[in-house]
């Protein structure tokens, strides 16, 4: 265990980057081509369409309040772990670990539940009744998709988990294997089948399912942290320990959730005043078009949230160890990349719009989905960069301990300004209105964002400097 640790605090900055960031960014990537893929399999399906892919766009945020509660466990053992071993603390983070698994078992399999139960009003309040087929696939692909909702939230949690451990590359392997499954059965039960969206909702619990399996696999076999039966046993103290610092990566998960509904609704009902989608014909267009743009975003933000994911264990272990100076190096290394992948997404959707539709089932549709869809990628993502430079502040800032200031940032950006926007402009500039809350609300938080960088900047130069200026010489007296 002491060699496994010692590395964080000794090893190259960029070399554990690269041992840590990249099987998480392949993770999340995978994870999110879990609903991608059931989408461009969905689009290309004609008997399904645009009709199931706004009902895609419905669930999508479902699927994410599961999501939300899963990291906000799996992100705050992650970073309690971390934190635990960089103060040589064994047994705190052995009883994370252990109240983290019985935490997202019971939250799991209650969440399973309320949806069951209140499935059509659920679906109702995510923008469900655009039109009769709409509702119809939406509440045939959400019962599926809830049954899995246990599986996906308990391997979702262990991924981070498991990254603690010191195991990047078992969390990356078991979250692959899954997203294969999902892949292989997707096109068989879609078109072979032809069950439609139970077809894409089975394939994609299926490979939920194996990830599961494998989560559960690596809990009895884990290397660094080995919990006992005890560790099981429920600890206020840890639990509150571990949700804190697990707070942010639930707020920002969440909160989109209530950016996606304000969003939905605003769609429906500023769709149903437009000359061409207030035709019933067309009216799931628009949701359509922007669950899919919001698809796109999900994989630029995969890759940013996995990068700084990544370096959690790295961040935590080092100021636990208060070694500030190679945190701050990180922390720099770190808001480089985010920006260079903001830069790169950022030309892709001004330059090629038409070329990212066209993947899902563009070739199908009326004209007016081509045209809306092309605005809407160009609009709604203009501020990209500012987005993933956000984006890592907050997760950065988590791992460091600062719960307080992550949250508050976190809450900032996707309630305040992607709700409120989100309600506000349209009421100036109707459906693009919509459009604008995006890139208003990135562009606001990054101004916010800049005065937490520069601040976290100082804090730790001035530590390190203190811990230099006390630390005791080795130099021999000259004479």
């Amino acid at each position: 265990m002491q060699t496994e640790t010692k590395n964080l605090g000794n090893e190259r900055i960029g070399k554990l980057m690269g041992r840590y960031a990249v099987p998480c960014i392949i993770s999340l990537l995978v994870g999110a081509l879990y609903n991608i893929v059931d989408q461009i399999f969905i689009a290309n399906a004609t008997y399904l369409g645009s009709y199931g892919n706004a009902a895609n766009t419905v669930v999508f945020p479902l699927t994410v309040i599961a999501l939300a509660i899963a990291v906000m466990i799996g992100d705050g053992c992650c970073a309690f772990v971390s934190l635990s071993l960089g103060k040589k603390k064994l047994v705190e983070a052995r009883k994370s670990v252990g109240n983290s698994v019985v935490a997202v078992l019971v939250i799991g399999a209650a969440l399973c539940a309320v949806y069951l139960i209140f499935a059509r009003p659920i679906i109702m309040m995510f923008g469900a009744t655009v039109n009769a087929e709409t509702f119809r696939y939406s509440r045939e692909y959400f019962f599926w998709i809830t049954l899995g909702i246990p599986f996906y939230m308990f391997g979702q949690a262990m991924n981070p988990i498991i990254r603690a451990d010191g195991s990047p590359g078992f969390a990356m392997v078991s979250t692959l294997l899954g997203a294969a499954v999902n892949i292989l059965f997707d096109p068989i039960f879609i078109f072979l089948f032809r069950w439609g969206m139970m077809g894409a909702a089975v394939a994609t619990v299926m490979g939920q399912m194996v990830t599961a399996i494998l989560a559960l696999w690596y809990l009895l076999h884990m290397k660094l942290i080995k919990p006992s039966k005890q560790d099981f046993c429920f600890d206020s103290r840890i639990v509150r320990k571990t949700a804190a610092l697990g707070v942010t990566s639930f707020l920002s998960q969440i909160s989109l959730v209530a950016a996606m509904a304000a969003i939905n609704n605003m769609i429906r009902t500023y769709g149903a005043l437009d000359e061409v989608f207030g035709q019933e014909q067309y009216a799931q267009i628009p949701m359509a078009v922007v669950g899919i743009v919001m698809k796109f975003f999900q994989i630029v933000i995969s890759i940013v949230v996995g990068m700084a994911a990544g370096c959690i264990p790295i961040a935590g272990y080092n100021m636990g160890a208060g070694l500030k100076g190679r945190v701050r190096a990180l922390f720099t290394r770190l808001i480089t990349a985010e920006a260079l992948v903001g830069i790169v997404a950022l030309f892709i959707v001004e330059l090629f719009p038409g070329a990212l539709i066209r993947i899902f089932g563009a070739a199908n549709e009326s004209v007016y989905y081509t045209e809306f869809a092309v605005r809407s990628f160009r609009i709604y993502l203009c501020m990209i960069p500012f987005a993933c430079v956000n984006k890592a502040c907050f997760i950065f800032l988590q791992a460091m301990g600062k719960a307080a200031a992550s949250a508050m940032l976190s809450m900032v950006r996707e309630v305040v300004f992607g709700v409120g926007f989100a309600l506000l402009l349209p009421l100036v500039w109707g459906l693009d209105g919509v459009l604008y809350s995006m890139p208003v609300s990135d562009l606001l938080t990054f101004a916010i964002a800049v005065v937490l960088i520069a601040q976290t900047y100082r804090e730790l130069k001035e530590t390190e400097e203190s811990r230099t200026l006390a630390a005791p010489t080795d130099m021999p007296e000259i004479n």
